[in-house]
């Protein structure tokens, strides 16, 4: 399993909760001696443009330092998804996340949609025909939602359940219908846990996605699997959610 990070990622480029300090930190702890780090490059411009309009673009390099932070991130998803391509199992361990980022617009601590423009760049290099985006975060990611509306190459999945074995049940359900895909790719949001924003997940729980998902991958895409962080706010306990969810999609 490949962790993709790059120590610019430890920088607060504002003041909101995904780019506050110490929480790359604490997942870097939690994982660092398990699993190998490699350095992404920043995604090219062009590779953003598979997503995002002009003006969108534009808007975000009003800031240079989000905006240099977000090609980096944007840039790690893509290298995990290239890994995955190639059969090794990868996870984006980036800031700022992108579920939020539609083609015109964004919200919510996002920017770019880092999962949509790696999927993106997979398509359009004709590496993969379809994709599954699981994605677990608390909230509903309506930019990538936005992004693939219409696109039968891609299916957006956020499962919903006010209790913990209903939301987990979807996402078994869903893992065990559907499996015409070449590529899982998972927006991983650990903002669901009984300690953070949710209160609804346990760790464990984080793990048992995670075997879900390379169990999938397995049977249907080649091994094919890799995800990005999105949400996650309590430092005390998200290097280990972390840490549990890529056990899982690695073991």
């Amino acid at each position: 399993m490949k962790v993709i990070f790059h120590p610019r990622f430890y920088e607060v480029y504002t003041s909101d909760p995904a780019a506050a300090p110490g929480r790359m930190e604490a997942i870097v702890k939690a994982l660092e001696k398990d699993f190998e780090f490699i350095e992404p490059e920043p995604a090219a411009e062009r590779d953003i443009q598979r997503v995002h309009g002009r003006h969108h673009i534009q808007s975000v390099k009003n800031d240079p330092l989000v905006y240099e932070i977000g090609l980096l991130a944007a840039g790690g998803a893509i290298r995990a998804g290239e890994l995955a391509f190639e059969g090794q199992p990868s996870f984006g361990l980036i800031r700022p996340p992108g579920h939020h980022a539609s083609p015109h617009s964004c919200w919510g601590f996002c920017y770019f949609n880092n999962i949509a423009i790696a999927i993106k760049k997979l398509l359009h290099e004709e590496k993969i025909n379809r994709a599954l985006i699981l994605d677990f975060d608390l909230h509903y990611g309506d930019g990538t939602a936005n992004t693939f509306s219409g696109n039968r190459s891609v299916t957006y999945f956020h499962p919903e359940g006010a209790h913990r074995q209903t939301f987990l049940d979807s996402i078994q359900q869903t893992l065990g219908s559907d499996k015409d895909y070449d590529i899982i790719a998972i927006s991983a949001g650990f903002d669901r846990h009984d300690e953070d924003w949710g209160g609804l997940l346990k760790t464990e729980d984080y793990h048992t996605i995670g075997k879900w998902a390379r169990e999938f991958s397995l049977e249907n895409c080649q091994g094919r699997r890799f995800g990005v962080l999105e949400g996650g706010y309590n430092h005390s306990v998200l290097g280990r959610n972390v840490k549990s969810f890529l056990q899982g999609l690695m073991d």
